[in-house]
């Protein structure tokens, strides 16, 4: 068991780190006062080849795995461009992972080196209004004619659907009712078509500059070879991403974290109350050093759950712990670190108020908390099914 980044992750690590630098705090501060998408980032990114850091070589990737992606969304959450920098690059690391392990050689060819180029921004449409988390219940239609399929349907929770030109869709193509087990859906990747998809934003709490937004679907024309893998295995081609989603979005909420804990310690060491270093006093000590206990912690987790999936070992217990875990230590050490600076904590100036906002994202998706320990109690424990 080795705790230490070899050479080549360190390096990766150093080079993140570096290419975040022009990126400061007050960047992220006037994009969330915006709204505006950080074209800017994600092209630097692009550029710099790291867009395909887990893609296969052969399609401009570079084949490395998701330990090495999420030191990557880690540091780059980090560096204090929190959940919307890390969310505007986001789905590119773990979205098409279905494609590549299901999709054909020419369809590998035709989307992978566009979207690790930049030239391609995609959204991942699956959750429903009136699905929630029940993915077999998915109500949004496509039915078949001749060469394409035709999609009606409304999908919610969409990320960067204003800026994208793709989207990976989840759909059914056979009733519920003719359907056994988890067959029925079919997933397919293709063009957002705007003449036949609504994008409407849904203003929320923090992560402006990303945005999430209801999508509406009506006679969406999808050719057939927009169709990845076999009709209706959709659902079991999701799971491959299932996993490294939840690790990548771990390691974005410990990247939070450790750069809202860091802003309360250099806080803690410098503002003087009564004389003396607020940091000397136990009740900022204690809050803090439990969060960096915590995030150490989740930290284990999160590298544990990617060093199993780099093995093509079984995670899923392992990924979903280090998304509780990592969503609690981080919204609270985004929580400890408001607390710290007292009133101006809540002043935008100190940045740590849109840390805290930020901060929900990992604890509410793409799981909820609840159901990750539902998961748990189950699959682990072998307790009974609980809904």
């Amino acid at each position: 068991m080795n705790f230490h980044w070899n050479e080549q992750q360190l390096q990766i690590q150093q080079a993140i780190e570096k290419l975040c630098e022009p990126f400061d705090a007050q960047y992220w501060l006037q994009k969330d006062q915006s709204g505006e998408f950080p074209f800017d980032f994600h092209q630097a990114f692009a550029k710099a080849g790291w867009l395909g850091i887990a893609m296969p070589e052969e399609y401009g990737g570079s084949g490395l795995g998701i330990t090495e992606a999420a030191l990557m969304m880690q540091t780059i959450s980090g560096s204090g461009a929190g959940l919307s920098g890390a969310s505007s690059i986001h789905m590119n690391i773990f979205g098409l992972h279905p494609v590549v392990i299901f999709g054909t050689d020419e369809q590998k060819q035709r989307w992978l080196p566009p979207l690790i180029a930049g030239q391609d921004k995609a959204c991942f449409g699956v959750t429903e209004p009136n699905t929630g988390l029940n993915t077999l219940k998915l109500k949004t239609k496509a039915l078949k004619k001749d060469d394409h399929y035709v999609v009606s349907g409304q999908k919610i929770w969409i990320s960067t659907a204003q800026v994208a030109n793709k989207i990976l869709l989840l759909v059914r193509t056979t009733p519920i009712e003719d359907c056994k087990d988890v067959e029925g859906l079919s997933l397919f990747y293709t063009d957002l078509d705007r003449s036949s998809i609504d994008v409407r934003e849904i203003p929320k709490m923090g992560r402006h500059c990303v945005d999430s937004n209801e999508v509406f679907i009506e006679g969406l024309k999808i050719p057939k070879e927009d169709l990845i893998g076999e009709e209706g295995k959709g659902f079991s081609y999701i799971l491959h991403g299932l996993n490294p989603e939840r690790i990548l979005i771990a390691a974005e909420a410990v990247g939070l974290g450790q750069v809202a804990l860091s802003r309360a310690t250099k806080y803690a060491k410098e503002r003087i109350v009564f004389d003396r270093q607020i940091g000397q006093n136990q009740g900022i000590q204690h809050p803090l050093a439990i969060s960096w206990m915590e995030l150490e912690a989740a930290q284990l987790m999160v590298y544990k759950a990617a060093a199993l999936y780099d093995a093509k070992e079984p995670c899923a217990a392992q990924a979903n712990a280090a998304k509780y875990l990592a969503g609690e230590a981080g919204f609270h050490a985004c929580e400890r670190a408001i607390l710290t600076h007292g009133g101006m904590g809540y002043a935008k100036e100190y940045h740590v108020e849109r840390y805290l906002r930020e901060s929900w994202i990992p604890r509410l998706a793409p799981v909820s908390p609840q159901l990750i320990l539902c998961f748990i109690a189950e699959k682990v424990l072998g307790l009974p099914k609980s809904y």
